[in-house]
């Protein structure tokens, strides 16, 4: 997974006019997101909270990015290739918030629907399009963690001509966001991606889920999977059971209506940002 702060901490960010409130703010976002640890197995909390801070540093990317003095001295500089690098990772970026979204709000629906069966069963809970369901949103975010990791090995446009102190300042916040976007929606995808527990070794697991030191430890998605299997499995009392797996369904929806607002959060703050881009190219 990228590692933001392998790249990051290379070069620090030093924007000139230190006194305005929006090249404080958007170093400060930046360096908190510097010393994060993004997880290859992450929790549904760690996920919105990384959502949460890359939303932050947008907002102040955007802020930067309006001054009248970054609007003039970007629209001023003759070199406009590295604007063009930044719009091609923008539109990915706004594809694949698309679709994580997409995947974050049917998982949601699918969630609804065990419910509603689990609530009116009278037999075996059929659950087959829910399991279909995972299967392929777990293939999909590992092909967008490929694309990802692409990006983040792409060739950037030398800019180290450009004679403007502010200008190149800003062009490399604006690689530092890209970078910390790689890790953040590696980390939302890797969380959407959680292992498929195999029925052999599901009841160490729901042992681990009832006892609730372990619980922080546990990726969300595969709790309700294994929450789910438990009905099937002998050896405890049906209602038990059935209050287990609705008690795991009721936290995986409301864990997934705070993440898919980070999302939709995100994808305003893509969008926002790259219509200031696209202005300033049309004042050249």
């Amino acid at each position: 997974m990228a590692t933001f702060s392998s790249k990051s901490n290379k070069r620090s960010i030093s924007l000139p006019s230190r006194s305005h409130p929006a090249t404080q703010n958007i170093e400060e976002e930046l360096n908190k997101l510097k010393t994060w640890e993004f997880s290859a197995s992450p929790t549904a909390e760690a996920v919105y909270n990384a959502l949460v801070g890359f939303g932050e540093v947008h907002k102040c990317m955007g802020d930067l990015l309006n001054l009248p003095s970054t609007l003039q001295a970007l629209s001023q500089c003759q070199n406009k290739k590295w604007v063009d690098e930044i719009l091609d990772k923008s539109v990915r970026f706004l594809d694949i918030c698309g679709t994580t979204r997409e995947f974050v709000s049917q998982f949601k629906e699918n969630v609804k629907d065990v419910q509603s069966s689990l609530r009116r069963r009278k037999g075996d809970l059929n659950i087959n399009n829910y399991t279909t369901f995972r299967k392929k949103m777990k293939k999909e975010a590992k092909s967008l963690i490929t694309a990802l990791k692409r990006m983040d090995h792409e060739e950037v446009v030398d800019v180290m001509e450009i004679d403007d102190q502010l200008v190149s300042a800003v062009i490399r916040v604006l690689r530092e966001v890209a970078t910390i976007g790689i890790s953040v929606f590696q980390m939302v995808l890797n969380f959407l991606s959680a292992p498929i527990s195999k029925p052999i070794s599901k009841w160490s697991l729901v042992s681990r889920l009832v006892n609730k030191g372990d619980q922080e430890n546990v990726n969300e998605i595969e709790s309700v999977d294994v929450a789910l299997s438990s009905l099937s499995k002998p050896g405890a009392n049906e209602m038990e059971k059935i209050q287990f797996v609705q008690r795991k369904l009721e936290t995986v929806e409301a864990h997934f209506e705070f993440i898919e607002n980070g999302l939709d959060n995100i994808f305003r703050c893509l969008i926002r940002s790259r219509s200031t881009l696209l202005n300033i190219v049309s004042c050249q």
